[in-house]
């Protein structure tokens, strides 16, 4: 959006984890107020017409109607931690924030680069995104202290990683499938 910009392109203005996002991650879209290639958003816009605030939670009408139904859908990242996010944010300060989504994204890196079978990128970009990091950790130390696995990134690779961040996913009540937007009227 032309006038729209911001320091920190990593987290969203509404609270969304761009350095988790494949479209950030693959290079199509610089991050929310990142320049060339930033999708148009009202709330970019609502942004500047209250002072540039660089995080929604920061300007005195938040929370807004605007939020009114956003997490109802997925985009190219899953919504449903965006309010929790944003009380992360809150409560850890945005750089000690920012040091979990930076060790995430390497988790992410990890998965892609060993376990990925060219057919698991959706599915690892949103287990990365939703499970907590203690959850990845522990998924990525099992599947590291299995040699049998053997390289390189291969079906029997994938079907390992995949299980393990299914059954993280189960014990903690998360769907691993993005939502779609409702359909209107």
């Amino acid at each position: 959006m032309k006038g729209f910009t911001r320091a920190e392109t990593r987290f969203s203005l509404c609270g969304l984890n761009c350095a988790l996002c494949s479209m950030h991650l693959g290079g199509y879209c610089p991050g929310c107020g990142g320049g060339a290639g930033n999708q148009s958003c009202a709330l970019a816009q609502c942004s500047l017409e209250h002072g540039g605030v660089p995080f929604c939670w920061e300007c005195p009408e938040y929370p807004c109607p605007r939020y009114e139904g956003f997490d109802e859908g997925d985009s190219f990242v899953p919504h449903r931690n965006r309010q929790q996010d944003i009380a992360r944010v809150q409560k850890l300060g945005l750089e000690a924030y920012l040091a979990r989504l930076e060790e995430k994204q390497a988790i992410l890196d990890e998965l892609l680069a060993h376990y990925n079978d060219g057919r698991r990128k959706t599915l690892f970009n949103t287990a990365v995104y939703l499970l907590p990091l203690e959850e990845l950790r522990s998924v990525m130390n099992s599947l590291n202290s299995w040699p049998e696995l053997g390289e390189p990134a291969g079906k029997k690779r994938a079907l390992a990683a995949v299980e393990l961040l299914q059954a993280a996913a189960d014990r903690r009540g998360i769907s691993l499938k993005l939502n779609k937007k409702p359909k209107k009227g």
